[in-house]
């Protein structure tokens, strides 16, 4: 019969996939496509304050020591090139002002009105001060509503001034506030950056933990994720100095010109001006030079310390390589311990194996010892292979005590299965062969393993040697909590019983006789062996030697007397040896003419 889908497994097959399909497309809407752009970005600031951002943003990263001094380096030459940069950025403001618009105009007046207002309000104050102090008592009082009233104009005033000063700075038309805002707030952000910083110094970790496979690998991606940065800072350091000095350049020649023409300037004033004239003109050409000058030297010294930046940036990147450069070695000497861990192993397995198979034919028993220690040998190896990639456990005694305990709770049954093998395979335990009973059941032993033992089921001891074909496992706790009966030694000797029923009309004492002689014939090789088997199991213990001989009991029964006679036999030789005993004790009951009644039997 063809098998058909019914519709609702069609619908359900459909729902999961339209779910996988709204997954995957959630997954490609929601994927990290980089850091969120802002609509509208930043105001742009005057002054490139990123020396000393890019410096804060590497001390962060920065782990021992060494590190930590390049890290201080950076920000004390940073900190000082921002410094400069904001010097050079005031006096240009104030040297070179924006060309105003009448927009512009309109707030500067606004902002000039609002501070004579300011002054005319505080002069006032002053002056009722004075007249409050030398005042009578009954003026007093009118002087002070005047002054209370001036002070109240003066605060509107003061609010007027920074609203219109705020008003100014929002329209740019007035750089020279903006930069000195953005000043303050640089140095406010220093001392915050300067706390939090030597917080980060402090928690630092002296160097990066390399000891293992994992911590090695970790290493050397932070390491390679700093150095990085560390090189992009050292070439925006470069590309700051290549700046710089063309700024420089253009700065002095600048300067050379404006002197040329200042000094014209002034030759033409001596002909056509009085002195007064002439001498304002070249102060303010002298201030203008020095101020050139200012900014020449500030320049110099920025790109002193770009330079110094580079220096250190490139210093602190050899440092991370070196790091990296370890780490690798470290991930090659680890792989080099895990390989020589595994050739150890395979050359131990291969030793085991060598030796194991060399054994002699009345040693194969310890074979079985080979997968015991395989198993521990790989056991090792693998425990030194983690030890290699992980790394010792910190506490170690304390976890390998409760990893015992847990274990030996969970794995009860199986570690006294385990040891029950040892006793299994001590001197008095079972070899395969043996003819045992285990909880009731009776087998010939066909395998020992590390945690059961296999029997091959027999239905009882009267079919001894005709198996049931059925395999029968317990594990070989039984060993060691229980109890199992051992019927064989290396002979695999039993007792067998054959059961005679002689007549009352007949004398039962010369049959006996008779049969005792005949049976004591046929057994009388397999007595010896047994008895000296037996005796040397038991050799060492205060043990009477027993005795293998065969023994003849009798029994009145109402027809007569039943005999039972009882020998030694080899297992596997039972059926034959009976045979032979029935024939020969059916020819000497022959001879006596009487009728013979046999009931075999065997214990």
């Amino acid at each position: 019969m063809q098998w058909q889908m019914k519709p609702r497994h069609w619908f359900t097959l459909a729902g999961l996939f339209l779910l996988i399909a709204l997954a995957v497309m959630g997954l490609f809407v929601t994927r990290d496509t980089g850091k969120p752009v802002s609509k509208k970005g930043p105001r742009q600031r005057l002054v490139d304050q990123k020396p000393i951002e890019t410096a804060r943003a590497l001390a962060v990263m920065a782990n021992d020591q060494d590190e930590r001094r390049y890290a201080q380096q950076a920000l004390r030459v940073a900190d000082h090139e921002v410094d400069l940069a904001f010097s050079i950025a005031m006096r240009q403001a104030k040297e070179h002002p924006p060309k105003q618009t009448p927009e512009a105009a309109e707030l500067y007046a606004r902002v000039n009105r609002a501070q004579a207002q300011i002054s005319a309000d505080q002069s006032m104050i002053d002056e009722l001060k004075k007249e409050l102090s030398e005042a009578k008592a009954e003026k007093a009082s009118e002087l002070q509503q005047q002054f209370d009233l001036v002070q109240a104009q003066m605060e509107l005033d003061q609010d007027e001034l920074q609203d219109a000063q705020g008003d100014l700075v929002r329209s740019g038309a007035d750089p020279l506030s903006r930069i000195q805002r953005q000043f303050a707030r640089y140095k406010a952000s220093q001392e915050d950056a300067a706390n939090t910083q030597a917080q980060i110094f402090s928690k630092a970790q002296a160097t990066l933990p390399m000891d293992t496979l994992v911590d090695q690998v970790v290493a050397w991606r932070q390491l390679q994720q700093k150095a990085r940065p560390l090189q992009q800072a050292g070439d925006d350091a470069q590309s700051a100095v290549t700046t710089l000095k063309q700024q420089h350049d253009a700065l002095e020649n600048q300067g050379g010109s404006n002197a040329a023409g200042d000094t014209s300037k002034g030759a033409s004033a001596d002909n056509s001006a009085s002195k007064t004239d002439t001498s304002r003109s070249v102060i303010a050409a002298l201030h203008r030079l020095s101020d050139q000058q200012k900014d020449l030297s500030d320049l110099d010294k920025q790109i002193q310390d770009q330079q110094e930046l580079g220096e250190i940036y490139g210093n602190w990147l050899l440092l991370v390589q070196w790091h990296q450069k370890a780490a690798v070695h470290g991930m090659i000497l680890s792989g080099l311990q895990i390989l020589l861990i595994v050739l150890v192993i395979y050359g131990f397995s291969r030793l085991i194996d060598r030796y194991f198979s060399e054994l002699k034919a009345e040693r194969m028993r310890l074979r079985t010892l080979r997968m015991i220690v395989r198993f521990a040998v790989q056991a090792i190896g693998v425990l030194l292979i983690f030890f290699v990639i992980l790394g010792v456990p910190n506490q170690m005694p304390t976890i390998l005590g409760l990893a015992g305990a847990g274990l030996t709770v969970a794995l009860k049954d199986f570690i006294v299965a385990f040891f029950g093998w040892f006793a299994l395979m001590g001197r008095n335990g079972l070899r395969v062969g043996d003819w045992v009973e285990i909880n009731g059941v009776v087998g010939e032993v066909v395998e020992i393993g590390l945690l059961r033992t296999v029997l091959l089921e027999t239905g009882n001891w009267t079919d001894a040697g005709h198996p049931t074909g059925r395999k029968v496992a317990f594990v070989n706790s039984f060993a060691i909590e229980g109890h199992y009966f051992n019927f064989s030694t290396s002979g695999q000797w039993l007792w067998d019983e054959l059961q005679i029923l002689v007549p009352s009309s007949q004398d039962p004492y010369a049959v006996i006789d008779a049969i005792n002689k005949v049976v004591t014939s046929e057994t009388e090789a397999n007595a010896r062996t047994a008895e000296g088997e037996w005796n040397r199991a038991m050799s060492g213990q205060r043990i009477q030697a027993v005795s293998a001989a065969p023994a003849i009991n009798l029994r009145p029964t109402s027809g007569g007397v039943e005999v039972h006679i009882r020998y030694i036999t080899r297992a596997s030789e039972r059926f034959a040896t009976r045979t032979r005993l029935y024939q020969e004790i059916v020819r000497v009951l022959h001879s006596s003419g009487e009728p013979v009644q046999a009931n075999p039997s065997r214990s």
